[in-house]
């Protein structure tokens, strides 16, 4: 009998082993999923689809040396059109297709940017821009509002962009220019570094956005 009572506690002790280890795995695995994801609003007559295949990411750094420039792509994402205006809309970048001008992303320079010393893209595989505002300047300019998340960190944004709305298709071009410390890319700045001398990199980060979307 009391073989028994041991077996028997025996196995809830187990299985309390094994399911108090397997949730939070589980729960992990599917906030990661969620965060890097976006819901497209797909039929909804509002909202154009961004076409990736005609859309990308330009970005620009720099330090005491010289200039690096690169691209990275944009995996999803749709802009909202309410009586022939931009109201809103999302942009997903895909942080694994950065890569460099001249090089590709097989290179030293595109690995360090993917480590945690910079967007650590093993954690963090998308970055999103949010439009929450877009005001009218003048004639196709504009500037836009919006939430930028890096690395899991959201900071409010402005920049200007030209847009053209006709025949269903939206084009967009816009210049984005960010001080990446907010965001936690503190590798080699001299906000947070000292003596770094011609080894510092600068803290601006240029994006150019172009953008083609289709109903």
């Amino acid at each position: 009998m009391n073989n028994k009572r041991y077996a028997t506690y025996l196995i809830l002790i187990i299985a309390l082993f094994f399911f108090g280890c397997g949730g939070p795995v589980t729960g992990e695995n599917e906030t990661n999923t969620l965060a890097s994801s976006i819901s497209l609003h797909v039929g909804d007559k509002k909202y154009f689809m961004i076409y990736t295949k005609e859309s990308v990411i330009t970005w620009e750094g720099s330090s005491v040396h010289g200039k690096h420039d690169g691209y990275a792509n944009i995996s999803k994402g749709e802009l909202m059109i309410e009586n022939g205006q931009l109201t809103g809309g999302t942009v997903e970048i895909d942080m694994n297709t950065i890569e460099d001008k001249n090089y590709g992303r097989n290179n030293k320079l595109i690995k360090h940017l993917k480590d945690p010393d910079f967007f650590d893209v093993k954690r963090f595989p998308f970055s999103t821009i949010v439009i929450t505002k877009v005001e009218s300047i003048d004639g196709e300019h504009k500037k836009v509002t919006g939430n930028l998340t890096i690395k899991g960190i959201t900071h409010p944004v402005t920049f200007s962009a030209i847009m053209e709305i006709k025949g269903g298709i939206v084009k967009a071009n816009g210049k984005l220019v960010i001080d990446r410390t907010l965001w936690d890319v503190r590798y080699k700045s001299g906000k947070f570094f000292d003596n770094l001398k011609d080894q510092a990199i600068s803290d601006s980060i240029e994006f150019q956005i172009k953008i083609l979307a289709k109903k």
